[in-house]
């Protein structure tokens, strides 16, 4: 078993909950994960300092950073923490360069010229080195304060909620560079967000809460494959898969190979045999009893029902096993009903190619 990174034990007490949470997380990028009002800022705060009254223990590795039945309270300054926020927080007479130095100046870490290039190197910063951060789009912005935060030697990152405040667009600039900083530092990550396609681009682990409490661990395609829990609504569900790329089609489309079974999408800019991670939204899944023919879309995925959960309201969500992964189909309860669809039922999933967003097509945590 891979040692615990990060072990996390807290409790406190929440407006309309009680906090009592429990993790361990191994090192990669851990994601907490869940609704507004789950409590996950609250964890981060307390693995952070900043919060002194919940209770509990926090450990990284072998380094005790809190331990509230022994008193032990370590100052935030002294946790070797890089903190990225939802805003950049750069400071505006400075530049580029002299903000993420000023990480180092924090740190009393000794200068490192070879350090500071392969951070400048893997954001992309050389050529807004000179410039003051009123010059910076919102995701050149953030891609300062991730090298700031690195810059700062830290034994673990903590990034609370970093893309919100960001339109779509940057968002699409932003993934790539903590998918490279998951995949080329050694620091552990503790990410907080309650994007469903964060989680499939960017999580190692998953830690999902609701209420103060954990109510599911394991990987992007468990969690999100899991129709039980969905805090962002029916709407927001979607099954996370692992392809490789075959090859790219002169007609604009890449062929992905996903367990065997062709799929088709939009231009992935990745080479043939790189590996990636896709989210399949639920609603963008269709299913038929018998393999569909003369119908525009391209992908057509056969497999098994391994569970149908009926919602409250007239929708019901259909867990499909498939040689490429757990896939979620979201139908009407009439549509489950006139099909007659049962857990072993053989049905065929049908997908659009363009229904899969860019967004939601990433590489997989290496």
């Amino acid at each position: 078993m891979t040692p615990a990174a990060l072990s996390v034990h807290l409790q406190k007490e929440m407006a309309g909950f009680a906090l009592d949470i429990g993790f361990d997380a191994p090192s990669g990028l851990t994601v907490l994960f869940g609704a507004s009002g789950s409590g996950k800022t609250s964890v981060i705060d307390a693995v952070a300092g900043l919060n002194r009254a919940a209770s509990g223990r926090v450990a990284l590795g072998d380094t005790v950073l809190m331990d509230s039945a022994t008193g032990l309270h370590v100052p935030t300054h002294l946790r070797r923490l890089g903190y990225i926020f939802q805003d950049a927080r750069l400071f505006p007479h400075m530049t580029v360069r002299r903000n993420l130095n000023f990480a180092r100046t924090v740190s009393r870490a000794p200068a490192d010229p070879t350090e500071f290039d392969r951070v400048v190197d893997m954001l992309g910063l050389s050529h807004l080195l000179a410039r003051r951060p009123a010059r910076l789009s919102g995701g050149e912005k953030q891609r300062v304060a991730i090298g700031r935060a690195l810059l700062a030697r830290p034994k673990l990152i903590l990034a609370d909620e970093p893309l919100a405040a960001l339109d779509d667009a940057r968002k699409a600039e932003i993934l790539p560079y903590f998918e490279r900083l998951r995949d080329e530092s050694d620091v552990p990550i503790l990410y907080v967000t309650h994007s469903a396609p964060e989680v499939a681009r960017l999580a190692t682990t998953v830690v999902a809460l609701d209420a103060g409490r954990v109510i599911r661990q394991g990987s992007a395609a468990e969690v999100l494959g899991d129709p039980s829990f969905a805090p962002g609504g029916d709407r927001a569900m979607g099954a996370v898969i692992e392809a490789r790329v075959k090859t790219h089609h002169d007609d604009g489309l890449t062929e992905l190979d996903a367990g065997g079974l062709p799929l088709l999408l939009p231009h992935v800019a990745q080479s043939p045999g790189n590996r990636l991670r896709l989210r399949i939204a639920a609603q963008d899944v269709i299913l038929s009893k018998t393999r569909p023919e003369g119908m525009s879309a391209l992908n057509i995925l056969p497999g098994t029902i391994a569970d149908i959960r009926m919602g409250d309201g007239p929708g019901a969500v259909v867990s499909l096993d498939t040689a490429a992964g757990r896939v979620l189909a979201r139908l009407t309860k009439r549509s489950v009903h006139s099909l007659e669809l049962r857990q072993g039922s053989e049905v065929f999933a049908v997908v659009k190619s363009v229904a899969v967003a860019p967004g939601d097509v990433g590489g997989p945590a290496r």
